[in-house]
C-alpha cells in the first residue's frame, strides 16, 4: 500500500514524465519543419519513450493500491532560436527530471517503502543515460560551431546515438 505522501509525489512524477514526452514532441515537430529529419526522428522516439516511462508509473501506483492521477499539464515550448538552444533546453530539463526522481527517492527512503524505492532504481539509472546522450549532443553540437556540412551530418547520425554509461553496463 501506498502512503498518501508517496501516492502523490508519484503523481506529480507521472505529470513530470508526460509533459517530457510533450516536450520531445514539440522538439520534434520543430526539428522536422526546420528539415531536420534525423534530429525530428530522434526526437519522437525520445518523446515515446518517456510517455513509456509515464506509463510504468502509473501501472505502478494502481498497482500498490494509489490511484494515478492523469493532470492538466504545462505546454512545452515549440520554437527556438537554435538547434542547440533546443538541446541546451533539452539538457536543462533532464538534469530537472533527475532531481525530481531524486526527490522522490528521497521521500521513499524517509517514509522506509523499500518496494518504491527498489521500482525506482531503474529511474535513476535511466536517468543518468539521459543525462549523459544530452551532454553527448551537445557536445557534438559544440563541435560542429555554424559548419553546415557538420550539421548535415549531425542530422544524419543521431538516429545511431547510443550512449553507454558505466551504470548501464552490466558486469562480466
Amino acid at each position: 500500500m501506498l502512503s498518501k505522501s508517496i501516492e502523490k509525489a508519484l503523481n506529480n512524477q507521472i505529470r513530470i514524465e508526460a509533459e517530457s514526452s510533450q516536450i520531445y514532441l514539440a522538439m520534434a515537430c520543430w526539428a522536422e519543419v526546420k528539415g531536420l529529419e534525423g534530429v525530428a526522428n530522434f526526437m519522437y522516439d525520445q518523446s515515446d519513450e518517456e510517455r513509456m516511462h509515464m506509463l510504468k508509473l502509473v501501472r505502478f501506483v494502481n498497482e500498490r493500491g494509489g490511484h494515478a492521477q492523469v493532470s492538466a499539464l504545462k505546454a512545452p515550448n515549440v520554437t527556438f532560436n537554435s538547434f542547440k538552444e533546443m538541446f541546451e533546453k533539452l539538457f536543462d530539463h533532464e538534469v530537472f527530471v533527475s532531481e525530481s526522481i531524486n526527490e522522490l527517492v528521497h521521500i521513499t527512503l524517509q517514509e522506509k517503502d523499500y518496494a518504491t524505492h527498489n521500482f525506482l532504481q531503474w529511474y535513476v539509472s535511466e536517468q543518468i543515460e539521459e543525462e549523459a546522450m544530452a551532454r553527448t549532443i551537445l557536445d557534438k553540437i559544440n563541435m560542429i560551431g555554424n559548419d553546415k556540412g557538420g550539421l548535415y551530418l549531425f542530422d544524419r547520425d543521431i538516429q545511431q546515438l547510443s550512449v553507454s554509461t558505466a551504470a548501464a553496463e552490466s558486469p562480466e
